[in-house]
């Protein structure tokens, strides 16, 4: 499902300082189709799943309305991946810009450079930061330093690497420093970091698999009761059974919500 975050033109045509109308990386805004289809899909889930748990469809109507709170699920969850293949490709970006200084291109053309290699990764060029190096570039050709364009990148990026990256930057222009040696040991410090970051996401990706398996897993074993010992599961949908039904399923989302705040470890 892709969705897009908020955003106006691709690029500045006619204004290199129109910021507004460029993609703003810290919010998603997903489209009122995708609101839509979150909404029928999470309603229709929850209504399985009370039909599971109550074997009454019209009681099961009761869970539909909490369908209004899986838009936000999807749409923090297309934000994280959005970040995390730009943190990914800004990665890319570094390499390919320290290489191309030390090949002694100028600044200008070391970013046009990058373009093309990052193109090499996405042939198609439809990543983020192939957008945001033409935008770069476009303001280049209209006469705008490249440390303004990367400080306005920074800004909407909202990311700390990036923000990093842009400030020495800038200092560095400003102040005539050694560029290419400055660029390449940032490139060598964030890069670093960021694969740290990697290998604790993929250290961590199995527990999380672990706690959507444990999510699952009443459920499973409540269809598989249904199914193999319908007679013994029958005092669960009359009675007292229904209150305890109904903690059960208090209890399960309780956990859904205790261990999405626990797995969320910001990087």
């Amino acid at each position: 499902m892709n969705s897009r975050p908020q955003q106006g033109a691709a690029t500045p045509v006619g204004n290199p300082g129109a910021a507004a109308q460029l993609p703003d990386y810290t919010v998603y805004i997903l489209t009122s189709w995708h609101k839509i289809t979150a909404m029928l899909v999470g309603g229709t889930l929850l209504w399985a799943i009370g039909c599971l748990f109550y074997h009454n469809g019209l009681f099961s109507l009761l869970l539909v309305p909490g369908g209004a709170y899986a838009p936000r699920i999807l749409r923090d969850y297309l934000h994280r991946r959005r970040r995390a293949a730009l943190n990914l490709q800004f990665k890319q970006m570094l390499f390919s810009l320290s290489s191309s200084l030390s090949a002694g291109r100028s600044v200008e053309n070391a970013f046009r450079e990058a373009v093309q290699d990052l193109l090499m990764l996405d042939p198609e060029g439809s990543s983020d930061m192939i957008s945001e190096l033409n935008i770069i570039c476009t303001r280049m050709e209209y006469g705008q330093p490249v440390e303004e364009a990367l400080n306005d990148f920074s800004t909407r990026a909202g990311m700390e690497d990036v923000e990093r990256f842009a400030d020495v930057f800038s200092v560095c222009k400003r102040t005539g420093g050694d560029l290419v040696e400055i660029v390449r040991r940032t490139s060598t410090i964030i890069g670093e970091k960021l694969d740290m970051q990697q290998e604790i996401s993929v250290s961590i990706a199995q527990k999380k698999f672990e706690a959507k398996a444990l999510l699952v897993s009443p459920l499973i074993m409540v269809i598989f009761m249904s199914l193999t010992a319908g007679d013994y599961m029958q005092p669960m949908y009359t009675g007292a059974g229904i209150v305890i039904s109904t903690l059960a399923l208090g209890m399960l989302f309780l956990c859904y919500l205790w261990t999405s705040k626990i797995m969320n470890i910001p990087l």
